[in-house]
């Protein structure tokens, strides 16, 4: 798709009927509004943080952010590309699979991409989320991120070696309907 495109291919039409649960109708929706959004068929992560700060007027989600788009941009191209927004979308969405939006967030969580997913970058994580939230969580008492990393890790690194392999993360979300909502920002339990 490295070109800039004024319609949808039948290819990546069909492609994305194929491997989202949107119907061809709901593509054409979604490609519509993300060519008004990026004319030239990229979404910048400028762009992508411009929008999100919308969602989060009194918190910071930069941080955030970048997180999360190094896990949309696939290509690792620092542009999103439609096929990628729409398939990200697609996982994240109350339409997802939960065992697919573990495996996604798992690879948000897996900052350096090594397969795991050890304290520092656990905390990390939970650090962006806290500061994107910013005063929605200002008033209540929560724990430091190193405390909600430390109990995450109790729970779930089943065999103390110090770090969350994929297996580890995704069955202890499935487990755990607390830790899915807050590791997923989803609102709805897991369901086998």
């Amino acid at each position: 798709m490295g070109k800039s495109m004024s319609h949808l291919s039948k290819e990546d039409l069909k492609f994305l009927q194929e491997n989202t649960k949107f119907n061809k109708d709901e593509i054409k929706q979604w490609y519509k509004g993300f060519m008004r959004d990026c004319p030239d068929g990229k979404l910048s992560k400028e762009k992508f943080k411009e929008v999100y700060a919308q969602f989060f007027p009194g918190g910071d989600p930069e941080a955030f952010c970048d997180h999360v788009f190094r896990s949309f941009d696939k290509d690792g191209s620092g542009s999103i590309e439609f096929k990628e927004f729409l398939l990200a979308i697609n996982i994240t969405s109350n339409k997802g699979d939960p065992k697919e939006k573990l495996n996604w967030a798992f690879s948000m969580y897996d900052i350096d991409g090594n397969g795991t997913i050890d304290k520092s970058e656990m905390e990390s994580i939970i650090k962006a989320i806290y500061n994107m939230l910013g005063s929605a969580i200002q008033d209540q008492a929560i724990e430091s991120p190193q405390e909600r990393t430390l109990k995450i890790f109790k729970k779930m690194d089943t065999n103390d070696d110090g770090v969350l392999s994929k297996e580890e993360f995704v069955q202890g979300c499935m487990n755990d309907r607390c830790l899915y909502q807050m590791l997923t920002a989803d609102g709805e339990p897991p369901k086998e």
